[in-house]
């Protein structure tokens, strides 16, 4: 089959995004995935070979866009509920706390209370940097939101930055 439409610049599509009306945001969707899905995923992955940073881009970056998400949606109420269920263990002891850091630093982020299994001490680990290359282990050691450090978890400041 071939192209049959209008080939629009960069200009024009710009235009036409512009001028289109925003769809208002709609919480009764719901929740698409929840971080205990995610952390599930994760324990296939770890089962089947994969790296721990591949856990951290597909288990916890995921939960991260699955909640800004839902937080556009909904608000803080409706995002915070992708921490209820707590997440199953993975197998990686740096992957669960992973977990628990990110759901407290968006809680305190975002004004709600983290869930109790966030806070359990097991869920810790000792100076794990995912996705850090060696180079910026330094910048990671400073830039570490309390949240992350507190359980091992060392990043930059750009780690949890998404487009």
């Amino acid at each position: 089959m071939v192209f049959q439409g209008e080939v629009l610049s960069i200009g024009a599509m710009l235009n036409a995004a512009r001028s289109t009306p925003e769809v208002a945001p709609n919480p009764s969707i719901g929740v698409r995935h929840t971080a205990a899905q995610n952390a599930a995923a994760c324990r296939a992955l770890i089962d089947n070979g994969d790296t721990l940073d591949a856990c951290w881009r597909f288990g916890i970056l995921q939960t991260l866009d699955d909640y800004t998400s839902a937080l556009r949606r909904g608000g803080a109420h409706l995002a915070a509920g992708m921490f209820a269920d707590q997440p199953p263990r993975t197998g990686s002891l740096e992957v669960d706390a992973a977990f628990a850091a990110l759901a407290d630093y968006l809680a305190v982020r975002d004004g709600w209370g983290p869930p109790a299994w966030a806070l359990d001490p097991s869920r810790s680990t000792t100076a794990w940097y995912p996705a850090v290359p060696a180079i910026f282990h330094a910048d990671a050691d400073h830039e570490s939101p309390e949240a992350f450090r507190r359980r091992g978890i060392l990043i930059t400041s750009r780690s949890l930055a998404r487009a």
